[in-house]
């Protein structure tokens, strides 16, 4: 049945946020409901990553060929390493009826809306900017120049926010990971997703009255 196939969505929140946390909690959460994608990169791992479980470890020719063979639905190059969603990994989830969570920037974001149209793109953000700016500070592991750098990227950002489906603010984290599991579960309902279901009921209504 069409209702039990899983649904991408793709996160996105400025740096600072608290996105990982909220995703991070909606999995511990609810872990049969949902899988993270894992992305695939040609960056090396670092001592505590395993390949599968962190990142797909690939060489820079196996990425290529990735690439022509069409089987990642997006991918970037940053600091001289590429990344990329594999494609059949995200679809074997959704077909086992997992809802696929993809973090990714709001460029990623909208190349997903590009390659899958049935994605839904929810945007986290905290209650304000200047909550935002006492976030980053509070970490304590960047400097002044950093984080000014983060706030004026997250001003850059908020000019594709309009593009999302979804804004989430995250003022208290329980209370956002309920909200964000809300929004994906409400999409299991909409018409679009159930024609199947919808016409497996037709047709029984069509044998019930011919009866």
């Amino acid at each position: 049945m069409q209702k039990n196939r899983g649904i991408l969505t793709v996160v996105s929140g400025f740096s600072g946020a608290g996105k990982g946390t909220i995703m991070k909690e909606l999995l511990l959460s609810y872990p049969d409901r949902y899988a993270l994608s894992i992305s695939a990169t040609t960056r090396d791992p670092r001592p505590y990553e395993r390949d599968g479980v962190e990142y797909f470890f690939k060489t820079e020719e196996e990425f290529r060929q990735m690439i022509a063979d069409n089987e990642l639905i997006e991918y970037a190059q940053y600091v001289g390493h590429y990344y990329g969603t594999p494609r059949d990994y995200v679809e074997r989830q959704l077909s086992a009826g997992k809802d696929v969570i993809l973090e990714i920037e709001i460029q990623g974001a909208l190349k997903i809306r590009e390659a899958c149209p049935d994605a839904i793109l929810l945007f986290i953000t905290p209650p304000s900017a200047a909550e935002l700016g006492r976030r980053l500070f509070g970490r304590g592991t960047e400097t002044e120049e950093v984080i000014r750098s983060r706030l004026t990227r997250a001003l850059s950002e908020a000019d594709g926010v309009d593009a999302y489906d979804y804004l989430v603010v995250n003022d208290v984290v329980e209370d956002c990971v309920h909200e964000v599991h809300g929004i994906i579960q409400n999409e299991h309902s909409r018409m679009h997703r159930n024609l199947e279901r919808i016409a497996m009921l037709q047709e029984e209504l069509r044998e019930f009255v011919s009866a």
